[in-house]
């Protein structure tokens, strides 16, 4: 897969991905939401559990490989191979940032 060029947030999201549940939550903003396998994370609380608890049951790497903008989002598609049924998979990653870069709202769908 080719290397794609990323909005810094959104690169710093997958850098953080594989660094530890702090990192990873410091790209969100405080009131974010993050959607994934039909729950919903509100918070970044939340969000640090979630990211704890997919971390302790799955190891896994993201390529991104593609990137697009559409209705005020930036949609990345990426591979992800791991320790997890169906692996690979293509998922589709919808981001909002707000002005500050911090993510608002996180969709991933696969």
């Amino acid at each position: 897969m080719s290397i794609i060029k990323l909005p810094d947030p959104i690169a710093a999201y997958f850098a953080a991905d594989k660094l530890d549940g702090e990192a990873f939550a410091r790209c969100f903003a405080e009131d974010a939401v993050v959607k994934d396998e039909g729950k919903t994370y509100s918070g970044i609380a939340a969000i640090r559990r979630w990211k704890s608890e997919t971390t302790s049951k799955y190891t896994y790497t993201s390529e991104p490989f593609r990137c697009e903008e559409s209705n005020n989002s930036t949609i990345v598609t990426s591979r992800l191979t791991g320790t997890f049924p169906g692996s690979p998979v293509d998922l589709r990653f919808f981001f909002q940032l707000d002005e500050r870069g911090k993510i608002t709202r996180l969709e991933i769908i696969p």
